[in-house]
C-alpha cells in the first residue's frame, strides 16, 4: 500500500508518514473552520492542510519559508483536484473500495490499541537481556491454553513432580527423553543450546533468564503447556559481526552436474583468495549474489539466530578482520565469507525501532494485551449486569461441551420482571451502548468449539471472556477518529491514495502502455530525447592465461568447436539391422537434448559395421539415426550424415557434435577451472564493459590486452554511431514520459474545471521564516 500511494502521489505529495504517539483529537473537524484555497466550489479545510505540510516537511531545512509552503501547496492542489474527480467518478462507493481502506483502516489502528508505557517497559527489558545468551535444557508436559482446570491441574501435577526428581539428583537430560512432551527430546535430552532475548516465547525466556546457573526453574506455562528448565549456562552475547561473502549460487534441487560445477568453482575461488587474490576483485567479477557484489560482498550486521545455522556456525569462528571461512554450503549456494569486523552489543537508541515491531509480535505482547483492556474498561466506562450475565450463564449445557450448541432466539421477549432477565436485556454496557444478552448466545453458537472434560460454566466462561475482549476492542476502533487526530488524518490520506491510485490507473499508467497510437505520436514528436550514443558490436574474451585466450580465438574463428564434455560417442544398434538398442536411443536423446539447446550445434553421424555385415548397413544406419534425430525437431540442415565401411567392434552409430557457441566453448575449456575462460558476444554500450571501453574509438579490429590479472581479446565487429532509437528499443523509457506528459495535460483540465483560489492569509500563517 506504501508504494501505491508513493506512486499515485507521482509530484512529490507523500501523504503517509509513521503513527505518532497516540494523543487524544483536541483540533476541530478537519472539514471545519477556513479554508486555505477552493478548488471550483470546494473548500480546502486549511487546518488539513497544515497538518500535512507539517508531517511531511518539518525535518526539512527549508521548513515554513515561502517557497517550501506554495511549493507543497501546489503538489497539494494537484493531489486534491485528483481525488475530487475519484469521488465525483464514485470510486469511492464500490464495494471493491469499502473492502481494501478496512483492512488498511484495521492495521493503521493497531498502534492505537496497545499501551506505550508497558510496551517500553518490555523493549527495555529485552534490550537488557540480550547482553546475555542463555544455554538450558528443559521437560514439556503439554496441556492446551484454555484446558478445564481439572486437565490443567493434572498437567502441572506431571510437571512438578517432575521438578522434584529433578531436585533430588536425577539426570535431568534422562528425565526429559522419558517423561518430556516435546518429541526432540528422545534424541537432544531436552537441550536447547544457545539463545537470547526474543527467540523464547515470553514466559519460557523470563524463566530462563531468572534462573541461576546449574539450577532448575519452578513450573512456567506457555502457550505449549508447563515446562521445567535447567539452566546449564550462562555467557556474555557475541554481538553481532559483520562479514562479506562470495557465492556461487546453486538451487537446492540442483541437477548433480550443476551442483559439480558450483562446487568446483568455489573450491577455485576460496583457493585463489586464500593464496591472496584480490577479495574485492574476485567478488566484482564472479560472486552471484547481485545484491552484495558490488559493495565487495559486504552484508548488513548479524547476531545470533539470524542467519542460516550452517553460514553463522562458520561465520562466528572467525576471530580477526580479514579472516576467511568457507566454502560454506546453504540452501542458496556455496559461500566463502569474510570477516570485516566485530561488534558489540548495539546502543539501545539504535536497536529500539526493530525491538518494537518484534515486541508487538511477540508473546509478550499478551501483558500488553491486558494492559490495554483493563484502560479501555475504564475510559469506555464498562459496566456489567449480573443478572443478565447468570441469565446467559444459565443457557450453558453439555452441547456446549461438545461444540454443539444452538441458540434459538425466543419469539418474543418482553420486557423482565424486576431483577430478572431475558434475551433482550442488556448483557453489559460499552458507554452506554447496550449488549444484549441474545448477541452474546448468537457469538456462542458461531465460536464454539469442543471442550472435551470440561464443565458447560467454564466453557461459557471462556467464550464471555472472548466476547467482551472483541466488544471492548471493536468500541475503541471504532472511537479512534473521533479520539486521535493523528489517526483521523492517516486513515484519510490512505483512503485517498486508494482512490488515487485507481484514477492515476485509469487516466495516465494503463492508458500509457494502451494507447499506441498516442505513444508513437508524442515519440515521433520527442525522437531528439531518444538517441544511442555510440556503440560496437563484437566479441570480448576473458582467459586466465595467454595460450588459453589464443585458444578460444582460433575456436572462435573456426566455428566449429568439437564439444565432447558429458556427449555420448557412440550410439549402439542391433546387431545386422538399423534398429537402435535402447542404450543407442538413450545416446540420440541426449544429441537431440543437446542440439535443440544449442542453435550453433551440429551433429556427424557415421553409420559403423561389424565384421560379416553388409557395407550398405552403415549408410543404413546413419540415416536411420538422422530420422530419429529429426522426429525430435532436430533439422535436417544441422545433421551430417557419413559411412565408413572399416570393420568395427560393434555395431554403432558413431557420434560427433560440434558447436560455434561461446556457451559450448566456455563450458568445455572451465571443465578443469570453473574460472579459466569467459566470452560476451553483444552490442556493447558505454559503460557495459571497462576493457571495451577503452577502445571503442579505435574501431573495428581484434585488440589484446591485460586487465586485471587477466587476459583479454576484443573483437569490434563494427561500430555502431549515434543516433535515433526506435520506439521498440525505447519504449520503457518513453512510456514514462508519456505518463508524465499525460498526467501534466489531465492536471491542466481539472484546473481549468475548478479554478483555484488561494486564501493567502492562511497561507501566511504557515510561513516562519
Amino acid at each position: 500500500m506504501h508504494k501505491r500511494i508513493l506512486c499515485a502521489g507521482l509530484a512529490g505529495v507523500t501523504l503517509l508518514a509513521g503513527c505518532q504517539a497516540a494523543k487524544p483529537a483536541t483540533t476541530t473537524s478537519a472539514n471545519s473552520g477556513p479554508a486555505v484555497e477552493t478548488l471550483g466550489t470546494y473548500p480546502v479545510p486549511a487546518n488539513e492542510f497544515a497538518y500535512v505540510y507539517r508531517k511531511n516537511n518539518s525535518s526539512a531545512p527549508e521548513y515554513g519559508t515561502r517557497p517550501s509552503v506554495t511549493e507543497y501547496l501546489d503538489l497539494y492542489t494537484n493531489f486534491r483536484l485528483k481525488v475530487l474527480e475519484a469521488e465525483q467518478k464514485g470510486l469511492d462507493t464500490t464495494q471493491a473500495f469499502k473492502r481494501e481502506l478496512d483492512g488498511y483502516r484495521q492495521q493503521l489502528a493497531q498502534p492505537y490499541l496497545t499501551e506505550k508505557s508497558v510496551t517500553d517497559q518490555l523493549v527495555r527489558e529485552a534490550y537488557e537481556r540480550m547482553s546475555q545468551e542463555v544455554s538450558a535444557s528443559h521437560v514439556l508436559i503439554r496441556v492446551a491454553p484454555d484446558a478445564a482446570p481439572a486437565d490443567t491441574l493434572a498437567a502441572y501435577q506431571k510437571i512438578d513432580k517432575v521438578r522434584q526428581q529433578a531436585l533430588a539428583g536425577e539426570d535431568f537430560g534422562q528425565l526429559a527423553r522419558t517423561l518430556s512432551e516435546d518429541p526432540s527430546a528422545k534424541e537432544n535430552g531436552g537441550k536447547l543450546g544457545y539463545f537470547t532475548a526474543m527467540q523464547m516465547v515470553y514466559p519460557f525466556e523470563t524463566a530462563a533468564y531468572k534462573t541461576p546457573v546449574g539450577q532448575v526453574s519452578a513450573p512456567v506455562r506457555t502457550r505449549f503447556g508447563y515446562h521445567v528448565i535447567k539452566v546449564n549456562d550462562r555467557r556474555a552475547a557475541q554481538g553481532e559481526i559483520k562479514v562479506a561473502h562470495l557465492m556461487i549460487r546453486m538451487n537446492a534441487n540442483a541437477a548433480k552436474t550443476d551442483s559439480l560445477t558450483a562446487k568446483k568453482k568455489i573450491d577455485e575461488l576460496a583457493s585463489r583468495l586464500r593464496k591472496g587474490e584480490n577479495w574485492d576483485k574476485l567478488v566484482a567479477q564472479f560472486s552471484e549474489d547481485a545484491g552484495s557484489a558490488a559493495n565487495g560482498g559486504e552484508l548488513p550486521p548479524f547476531g545470533t539466530g539470524r542467519m542460516i545455522p550452517s553460514f553463522e556456525e562458520v561465520a562466528f569462528k572467525l576471530q580477526k578482520p580479514g579472516d576467511l571461512g568457507g566454502p560454506v554450503q546453504t540452501p542458496y549456494g556455496w559461500h566463502v565469507i569474510k570477516l570485516i569486523e566485530r561488534q558489540p552489543v548495539a546502543k539501545f537508541a539504535d536497536v529500539e525501532p526493530t525491538l518494537k515491531s518484534k515486541v508487538a509480535k511477540d508473546s509478550r505482547s499478551e501483558l500488553n494485551k491486558a494492559a490495554f483492556l483493563k484502560r479501555v474498561r475504564q475510559e469506555d466506562q464498562f459496566v456489567e449486569v449480573p443478572a443478565a450475565k447468570a441469565y446467559a450463564f444459565s443457557k450453558a449445557d453439555t452441547a456446549l461441551v461438545a461444540g454443539r450448541y444452538k441458540y434459538v432466539a425466543p419469539a418474543a421477549a418482553g420486557k423482565p420482571a424486576k431483577g430478572a432477565a431475558n434475551d433482550n436485556s442488556a448483557l453489559f454496557t460499552i458507554k452506554g451502548k447496550a449488549y444484549p444478552v441474545k448477541d452474546f448466545l448468537t457469538y456462542a453458537q458461531q465460536n464454539q468449539r469442543p471442550r472435551t472434560g470440561a464443565q458447560p460454566t467454564f466453557a461459557m466462561q471462556q467464550l464471555y471472556d472472548q466476547y467482551v475482549e472483541q466488544s471492548l476492542t471493536e468500541f475503541e476502533k471504532n472511537s479512534l477518529e473521533t479520539k486521535y487526530e493523528d489517526y483521523r488524518m492517516l486513515v484519510k490520506e490512505y483512503r485517498d491514495g486508494i482512490l488515487l491510485f485507481q484514477l492515476m490507473d485509469e487516466k495516465v499508467w494503463s492508458k500509457a502502455i494502451e494507447d499506441t497510437v498516442g505513444l508513437k505520436k508524442y515519440f515521433a514528436e520527442n525522437q531528439a530525447k531518444y538517441q544511442w550514443e555510440p556503440r560496437v558490436q563484437g566479441t570480448v574474451v576473458s582467459a586466465a592465461t595467454p595460450a588459453l585466450l589464443a585458444r578460444v580465438q582460433k575456436e572462435l574463428k573456426a566455428g566449429r568447436f568439437a564439444v565432447t564434455k558429458n556427449v555420448p560417442k557412440a550410439a549402439f544398434v542391433r546387431p545386422g539391422t538399423t534398429y537402435l538398442s535402447k542404450t543407442g536411443g538413450q545416446a540420440l536423446g541426449e544429441i537431440a537434448k543437446r542440439l535443440l539447446q544449442d542453435s550453433l550445434a551440429r551433429v556427424t553421424l557415421t553409420g559403423r559395421v561389424k565384421k560379416g555385415e553388409k557395407a550398405t548397413l552403415a549408410r543404413a544406419r546413419a540415416d536411420s539415426a538422422a530420422r530419429y534425430l529429426q522426429a525430435r525437431g532436430v533439422p535436417a540442415r544441422r545433421i551430417v550424415k557419413a559411412a565408413s565401411t572399416a570393420p568395427a567392434a560393434e555395431s554403432t552409430v558413431q557420434l560427433a557434435l560440434v558447436s560455434g557457441s561461446p556457451a559450448a566453448i566456455e563450458a568445455e575449456l572451465n571443465e578443469q577451472n570453473p574460472l579459466s575462460v569467459q566470452i560476451s558476444q553483444k552490442i556493447f554500450q558505454k559503460g557495459d564493459n571497462k576493457v571495451v571501453d577503452d577502445l571503442m574509438i579505435k574501431g573495428p579490429g581484434t585488440y589484446n590486452g591485460q586487465k586485471d590479472g587477466r587476459y583479454y581479446a576484443v573483437t569490434i565487429d563494427k561500430a555502431l554511431p549515434a543516433g535515433p532509437k526506435t520506439l521498440a528499443e525505447a519504449r520503457g523509457q518513453a512510456t514514462s514520459d508519456y505518463q508524465t506528459y499525460l498526467e501534466k495535460e489531465w492536471i491542466t483540465q481539472m484546473r481549468a474545471a475548478r479554478p483555484v483560489q488561494v486564501n493567502e492569509a492562511e497561507v501566511n500563517k504557515l510561513v516562519t521564516k
